[in-house]
């Protein structure tokens, strides 16, 4: 379990609050994992098909003899992937078709290789990569830990979205299929988070209520009016929630103070009520006002090196609510956790001998580790070997 928030520096930081065994629950893992599984059969040929070829040592100077043999320029080394995750599959297919020439020349020299992929399963692989590689950008993209991801979110998915409907036309069935597969994952979620997201990428002042016309008029030709209206309504709804605590407060002092100058015994409890609602009414009104103004100016130029926390930092002053929610909402991360922690532990070893920890004995150690690392990206002098000293 992280906790992900906004500093008072405006800087994105995240800590980790318990360490638990949980079973992966990314969307994206299952959206694309549905798809390889189309392919299951050529991918689990190549993935043999490596695993033989760097079993030894014997081996690997073999196959490396042979694409010297070939004049093959790529310097890309053969590596297995994970099963569970789907962009270390797609890694190792991507290599591997690199090398297609040289696993068909070793299968005619070796005899006790037998798992060479048909042409038309390297096809296959071929088609997938190339359809995949944009995911593979996106997922890079969503796993970052230094940077908001939320606001990114929205046009990218919508992206994935229009992709996915050109797969369905293709006219390779198993893409077809692949894509079928995976929609029905994809809308089964996109109902769930499209409103937060868009929310989301309406405070990034370079997109505001502009990508949501875009792409819904892409997605929803005939009804995206309502679509862009849902989101501005949640706006607004997200807007009263921020604006409310501080209204009620203000309103109750308001209506304390009137009702004293006039004669406290004299109003009904009505008259406070009414008293209350009023001042609800004008804050709420401005917060309105708020975003109104924010969405009227012209959004700003896409640029590569723009901060958009910085951005809100510094406009605190013209839009005190919206910056308020926005520190909320860019802190959500859109991928549960950051891909080196998803898909990795070896930076989290305590030692390659210490496999027999009690669970609460490694929580402990992975939660100080979390806090101690970042005290020391923020300047403090916290060595690792200080570090290794506080967990022994």
């Amino acid at each position: 379990m992280s906790q992900h928030f906004i500093d008072d520096s405006w800087t994105l930081q995240s800590r980790i609050l318990r360490f638990i065994y949980v079973p992966c629950p990314h969307t994206k893992e299952v959206l694309f994992k549905d798809g390889l599984d189309v392919i299951k059969v050529g991918i689990e040929k190549i993935r043999d098909s490596v695993a033989y070829w760097t079993a030894s040592q014997k081996r690997e100077e073999k196959f490396e003899e042979t694409v010297r043999q070939l004049n093959v320029t790529s310097t890309k080394k053969l590596g297995l992937d994970c099963v569970t995750r789907w962009n270390s599959t797609f890694l190792m297919l991507q290599t591997a078709l690199l090398y297609k020439d040289v696993f068909i020349r070793l299968s005619k020299r070796d005899a006790q290789y037998n798992s060479l992929p048909s042409e038309r399963e390297w096809g296959f692989a071929r088609d997938v990569c190339q359809k995949l590689k944009f995911f593979f950008k996106v997922t890079e993209l969503f796993s970052g830990t230094k940077y908001p991801t939320t606001n990114q979110c929205f046009p990218n998915i919508c992206e994935i979205r229009l992709e996915l409907r050109d797969w369905l036309h293709s006219e390779n069935q198993v893409i077809r299929e692949m894509a079928k597969r995976m929609v029905e994952k994809f809308d089964k979620y996109w109902s769930v988070v499209h409103g937060v997201v868009g929310v989301s990428a309406v405070l990034d002042p370079r997109y505001k209520i502009n990508v949501l016309e875009f792409y819904f008029k892409l997605l929803f030709p005939t009804s995206y009016t309502e679509e862009v209206d849902k989101v501005r309504a949640l706006c607004y709804k997200l807007l009263k929630e921020y604006q409310c605590p501080n209204s009620m407060m203000e309103g109750i002092g308001d209506s304390s103070s009137q009702s004293s100058s006039i004669d406290e015994e004299s109003l009904s409890k009505y008259d406070v009520y009414m008293l209350r609602e009023s001042k609800r009414s004008r804050t709420i009104d401005t917060a309105k006002l708020e975003l109104d103004h924010y969405l009227s100016e012209a959004a700003l130029p896409k640029s590569a090196g723009f901060d958009v926390l910085n951005w809100w930092k510094s406009h605190q002053p013209k839009y005190p609510i919206l910056q308020a929610m926005a520190r909320d909402l860019l802190a959500i991360p859109v991928s549960t956790v950051a891909s080196e922690s998803a898909f990795s532990t070896s930076g989290r070893l305590v030692s390659p001998h210490r496999s027999r920890l009690h669970p609460d004995t490694m929580e402990a150690l992975m939660c100080a580790q979390s806090w101690l690392w970042a005290a020391e990206m923020k300047g403090n002098e916290l060595s690792i070997l200080h570090f290794s000293t506080l967990v022994n």
